[in-house]
């Protein structure tokens, strides 16, 4: 098999498991800290701000995982190491988050703390674009879906896990040092398995120009990065104050352990969609219908949240956030590899797609903000959530090329 050619042999279920588990380690290290050991650190550091200092740390970390992402998945692309393209970066990326994560809870000031968490998702961020660009390295495309899904699971199953890390641990440095440790304990075993492509001779040029894949000449490619960003804006509009929600608007007695609740509920059922979701699109052939029908029950989500802001409300949100998601997360990264302009540069475009990830990081604390405090607070901020994912699964079926 040849670089540039689709892999056609299917992958063992080894590597499944692995690089799932990788996954696991690399939410853990992210997602400990954005739902609740910064939102606790902000509150420290700055109590009259928090929901200031929380949105400037995570929207700053959120712009350099902008570009973080595509700019270490063209330089995968084009790395000759012996030991592979995407492995070495692997390592990188997760021994530079551990360090990152270990400097986090010595911040003083709420200004180095947004520079710890700016290193965290540099080096995290260069670990997420090589472990990404691996599936279609390896993974035929009749087999993404499934496979999609095993790491959405991994991905659920890290945000449920740094929660609980956080929660559990009590402390914020013991919080950072357990995502830290699982994060390394996670990585090596797919470090271990050696597994990777390996480019012979000269790299292909890299050039400013190929980070633009233009919309005109690669339709499906755009609608289907927009579709992504509105959904994932939608749900970083939801997410982004949950701990604040629940300790403001719901008036729930321990707002962190409620935030672990409510991520063990959206884990548990999204955890019973993911897979089969995944294995049911590839057996049917179909990527639009699986996409757009879960983007809808994600909005219904955000629309319960406006329309009920109570804890039984965040409770049923929170399942049927779980069930859309499922679904969405692994259907959506399959077909996203379907419409990649160039096979060559799988690290570089695929680090563009996940710029429709993180980009929504950086913009739903600037509009979230105004909103909680000026416009209407929580309901107009989850109706708002709602609309907008909404838009994106609707705009799923401009694309053409994929069923």
């Amino acid at each position: 098999m040849t670089l540039t050619a689709e892999p056609t042999e299917r992958v063992p279920a080894r590597w499944t498991a692995l690089v799932s588990l990788a996954t696991v380690g690399l939410f853990t290290a992210l997602y400990g800290p954005i739902q609740v050991l910064l939102g606790q650190q902000a509150q420290a550091l700055a109590p009259e701000d928090k929901e200031l200092a929380l949105g400037v740390v995570v929207g700053l970390g959120a712009a350099v995982s902008v570009v973080v992402n595509p700019l270490f998945g063209a330089v995968s692309d084009r790395t000759t190491w012996r030991a592979g393209r995407r492995l070495p970066w692997t390592a990188i990326g997760a021994a530079g988050g551990a360090v990152s994560l270990v400097l986090l809870p010595l911040a003083p000031s709420v200004l180095t703390m947004a520079l710890a968490w700016c290193l965290a998702q540099l080096t995290l961020n260069v670990m997420n674009a090589a472990v990404t660009a691996a599936v279609p390295d390896h993974v035929p495309l009749r087999q993404r879906g499934v496979v999609g899904g095993w790491l959405g699971a991994g991905q659920t199953v890290g945000i449920v896990l740094g929660a609980g890390l956080a929660a559990a641990t009590g402390g914020l440095t013991a919080g950072y040092l357990a995502c830290a440790a699982f994060l390394l304990v996670a990585t090596v075993p797919y470090l271990l398995l050696r597994r990777d492509t390996v480019l012979d001779g000269e790299p292909p040029p890299l050039s400013w120009r190929g980070f633009w894949i233009s919309p005109r000449r690669h339709p499906d490619f755009g609608w289907a990065w927009l579709t992504r960003f509105l959904m994932n804006l939608g749900n970083s509009i939801a997410i982004v104050y949950l701990l604040y929600f629940l300790q403001d608007a719901v008036g729930h007695d321990d707002p962190d352990g409620g935030v672990f609740v409510l991520t063990s509920i959206y884990a548990a059922t999204l955890l019973s969609t993911v897979v089969v979701g995944g294995l049911w699109s590839d057996r049917a052939g179909r990527r639009r219908v699986f996409v757009c029908w879960s983007g809808c029950v994600m909005a219904m989500a955000a629309a319960l949240l406006a329309l009920w802001p109570t804890w039984p409300g965040a409770v049923l949100a929170a399942a049927v956030l779980g069930l859309g998601f499922g679904v969405y997360t692994s259907v959506d990264f399959a077909l996203m590899t379907e419409v990649l302009p160039n096979a060559a540069d799988r690290g570089k475009d695929l680090g563009i797609v996940n710029v429709a990830n993180t980009l929504p990081q950086v913009l739903a604390p600037a509009l979230a903000a105004p909103v909680v405090t000026h416009l209407g607070g929580y309901p107009v901020l989850y109706g708002l959530a709602a609309a907008v994912g909404l838009a994106g699964a609707v705009l799923v079926y401009r694309i053409r090329s994929v069923e």
